[in-house]
């Protein structure tokens, strides 16, 4: 068992809400860490049982009766109706740490979901593993990247940090000694989430697309989408295709990261894009091998920028709305892959290289955004890569060995 990152902020919820609402893909832990937070009181109970499934259909508010301690709810967008008896029974008793219940499916975007639970419910997203999590280690790197003070690294080459990429953080997999194991794991996955979770929050008539899309998405995850070609390969029009995409997302196997659009800028793009919340599983999914990738820049690039995304993600969620994160693109093709903004309007970029050496000119665009759109701000820009050494290229310029993210 991993002691999970979110268990203090679940154990802090507890004790000031009614509600909890533990959201994340399938498989990634929400069960374990769930039964890990409550006491002997609690009752747990799980709508991927035939029978308690039934039972809560039938009767919502019987279902979720209780008198003391934390019921845990698995799987609760398989009867949205829970939602309205909940609401009930923490409007006519107020103690904190009632429910604490889990969604494989963002529940807020079910249909037949008409109560938001404001005021009475914290949502918690829990994700697969970090590195720092399956390491053991506390999440230190946006605290590293506040007061600059990086580590070297003498542990991790791109070589073994190709290793973790390619087995990623789903608990279960990622504990397979092949990648066939992982892939037929992964297959069974989808097959899973579709049969399950799919019908729960939208009428897809076109299943064989949406298993086509899950693999373009991957294929293009770190880069934008063109969604012309998507759709004319797909054969399916633009609204399926925006209503596919947001499927992807409310599942949690796929994340949209907005632009950084805090500048009156003209030149700057508009379009977000999407990144698979798990290495592991694109790689399966892209049927990609680690030797093969290491000798493709492309390749390797796509999959080392996803695996920092969900690095940092994982990290950024934990400070709640203390740092957002962003990508940043403009019409001259000036881009940088993460744009960090604090509550304090301190700004770090980052650029991500799979190679082990890094030269002046990856900065250029570091420097650009530093000189033009920040020059009147707290800016520093790293560059992770998959060396050794913490290097200075300037005033708050410096690269910065990957295993920062974890070590």
């Amino acid at each position: 068992m991993y002691k999970r990152w979110q268990e203090n902020g679940i154990k802090s919820a507890l004790n000031t809400r009614r509600v909890v609402i533990l959201s994340g893909s399938r498989q990634c832990g929400k069960t374990t860490t769930s039964k890990a937070m409550t006491d002997r009181q609690s009752v747990y109970r799980t709508l991927d049982d035939y029978m308690l499934l039934q039972a809560a259909q039938n009767d919502p508010q019987g279902f979720i009766k209780l008198s003391k301690g934390t019921m845990i709810i698995d799987e609760v967008q398989r009867v949205p109706e829970l939602i309205t008896a909940i609401k009930k029974a923490v409007d006519e008793n107020t103690r904190y740490g009632q429910y604490l219940i889990t969604g494989s499916v963002n529940i807020q975007t079910l249909p037949t979901v008409r109560e938001s639970l404001a005021g009475r419910v914290k949502k918690i997203r829990l994700r697969p593993l970090t590195q720092g999590e399956i390491l053991k280690k506390s999440p230190k790197f946006l605290q590293r990247l506040k007061k600059q003070n990086f580590i070297n690294n003498n542990s991790y080459d791109k070589e073994k940090i190709s290793e973790m990429i390619f087995k990623g953080g789903f608990p279960e997999p990622m504990q397979m000694k092949s990648a066939q194991m992982r892939k037929s794991w992964y297959k069974d996955y989808i097959e899973t989430i579709i049969e399950y979770d799919l019908h729960n929050i939208s009428n897809i008539r076109r299943q064989d697309s949406l298993k086509e899309l899950i693999k373009i998405i991957a294929s293009f995850s770190s880069k934008f989408i063109d969604k012309s070609k998507i759709t004319a390969s797909l054969g399916i029009a633009n609204q399926t295709l925006d209503s596919y995409l947001g499927v992807l997302e409310n599942t949690y196997l796929v994340d949209k990261l907005s632009p950084w659009l805090k500048t009156d800028c003209e030149r700057v793009n508009k379009q977000s894009k999407y990144f698979m919340t798990d290495t592991g599983f694109m790689a399966s999914l892209l049927n990609w091998k680690a030797d093969d990738m290491l000798l493709n820049a492309d390749k390797s690039g796509k999959i080392f920028k996803t695996f920092v995304y969900n690095e940092l993600i994982a990290q950024i969620e934990l400070k709640d709305d203390e740092y957002e994160l962003y990508h940043y693109r403009d019409r001259e093709r000036r881009e940088i892959d993460f744009i960090i903004q604090d509550e304090n309007n301190n700004i770090y970029g980052i650029e991500v290289k799979a190679g082990s050496s890094v030269t002046k000119d990856r900065f250029k665009h570091l420097t650009w955004f530093k000189n033009n759109l920040a020059k009147n701000k707290n800016f520093s820009g790293i560059v992770l890569y998959t060396g050794e050494q913490v290097v200075p290229f300037g005033n708050n310029l410096l690269a910065v060995p990957m295993n920062n993210l974890w070590d």
